[in-house]
């Protein structure tokens, strides 16, 4: 039987089974506390003799993953997000798998299972997170892991680029959406992505030292590739940083799930509810090849090292080339 409580800003879990020493684990949110407790009862459970020694016993998957979760994911700029995918692959039945008797014919069936519910690629991105976990293990943990069987099947394709834009009734609905948004960090937020491509995560990092006037640039000093940059403010920009609330610290001081939070709800009221937030960065890179950027000018904006992937996020309207032409 497990029970919970909070202990400052952790909750610890404890698990109790008849002729067995209690269990106990602290974890900053509940749901994970929740979730190991229930992994753990299953040990206990299955094994019906308790928890044998490690190198007596194979640990289930969902061991790997708890312990990948603690140590290695905190390291990474994309921590929540990642979070987010190993409690997904925890969910499924393969993370009761003893990671000995985990085969390729298993990941398979997780990968055939989330295709009937995901894009191709979220499910290549869920299957990278237990690609490096099991390497991980295998390499720097001393499991009992012979071979990774994520190797020996094949990952989904990262899917067909997005081609997303906005009309000018849609941004039309989407400023009214935004104007009646309580959160006033949104609107402004939403337009400065608009006006230069960054990211979410990169946007919510901005200090307002971050921010030369004068120059009129914004520096980004830790993005998604690792490499800082200086990306230039167009008059829209700087528009969209007079709207801002704050005054000093960061510019927009919300947390990224407040923003998804409001942003979900923005969509419901424009009635855009295919419209992803990533999608205002695809808008603004098409749009500074519209207004005559060259490729390493828009790459110094974007970050993008590689001309392939900028080349994803570019999408321009075959009746603005015709202009052009």
């Amino acid at each position: 039987m497990a029970t919970f409580r909070k202990r400052g800003q952790r909750w610890q879990a404890l698990v109790r089974k008849q002729g067995h020493t209690p269990i106990t684990k602290s974890f900053l949110a509940k749901a994970d506390a929740e979730l190991w407790a229930k992994q753990m009862e299953m040990s206990l459970e299955i094994d019906g003799m308790g928890i044998m020694p490690r190198a007596h016993k194979s640990p289930p998957l969902s061991d790997l993953l708890f312990r990948y979760s603690q140590e290695i994911t905190p390291k990474k700029r994309g921590a929540d997000i990642e979070q987010y995918r190993i409690k997904t692959i925890l969910r499924h039945e393969i993370s009761k798998i003893p990671i000995s008797k985990l085969s390729s014919s298993a990941v398979a069936k997780y990968r055939d299972d989330r295709l009937k519910e995901v894009s191709s690629s979220s499910v290549r991105r869920e299957l990278v997170v237990l690609r490096h976990c099991l390497e991980i293990a295998r390499k720097e943990w001393n499991e009992p892991i012979k071979g990774n069987p994520v190797h020996d099947i094949k990952i989904p394709s990262d899917g067909k680029a997005r081609e997303r834009r906005l009309t000018e009734e849609e941004l039309q609905a989407l400023s009214k959406a935004l104007d009646e948004c309580r959160n006033k960090h949104v609107k402004p937020m939403a337009l400065f992505a608009l006006a230069t491509g960054m990211r979410r995560g990169e946007i919510l990092a901005l200090n307002w030292d971050d921010i030369d006037k004068e120059k009129r640039t914004a520096t980004i000093r830790m993005s998604k590739n690792g490499d800082p940059r200086t990306v230039p403010l167009s008059s829209s920009a700087l528009a969209a940083l007079k709207l801002c609330q704050t005054a000093s610290g960061r510019i927009f001081p919300l947390s990224a799930n407040a923003f998804r939070l409001s942003w979900e709800r923005t969509k419901r009221r424009s009635g855009l509810e295919d419209l992803r937030f990533h999608d205002l960065r695809h808008e603004a890179i098409s749009r500074f090849f519209e207004l005559g950027l060259n490729v390493p000018e828009v790459a110094m904006i974007s970050g993008h090292k590689d001309p392939r992937m900028l080349f994803r996020y570019t999408h321009p309207k075959a009746e603005e080339v015709a202009k052009r032409l």
